[in-house]
């Protein structure tokens, strides 16, 4: 399942090439042209992951050269996708059809594993 980012913040997640669903998200306190006629609260949704021991050496020999460390770099997009569709999934089942003021947080949890939350507050535009 892969999260697709749209024009004007409107998410559409697709699984198999079918679209599931649409959900407005945005980091800001309102939707520009969108009224706000529910609050339900905070939604979240977080993972952690951690690449092999494989990918973590080139890493560590990448650090000697300098430059971008690709294997975290695409870990980290794996997270922010797996995290954004837990986020989703906790709006929709409070009945939201958007998610305001989102915010990201990454923390390490051990070497080689960090953890990528993704919190916002769920609510309904007309």
């Amino acid at each position: 399942m892969g999260v697709d980012m749209a024009i004007d913040n409107l998410i559409i997640v697709k699984e198999r090439g079918r679209e599931l669903k649409k959900m407005i998200l945005v980091n800001t306190n309102e939707i520009h042209g969108q009224e706000i006629i529910e609050v339900f609260g905070m939604v979240r949704g977080s993972t952690i992951q951690s690449k092999h021991i494989g990918k973590d050496i080139l890493a560590g020999l990448k650090t000697i050269v300098g430059g971008e460390i690709n294997e975290y770099t695409k870990m980290l997009e794996q997270a922010r996708q797996i995290a954004i569709k837990r986020m989703i999934e906790d709006a929709e089942s409070k009945g939201a059809n958007a998610i305001v003021n989102i915010r990201f947080a990454t923390s390490a949890i051990m070497q080689g594993a960090a953890e990528l939350l993704v919190y916002g507050t769920a609510v309904k535009v007309k």
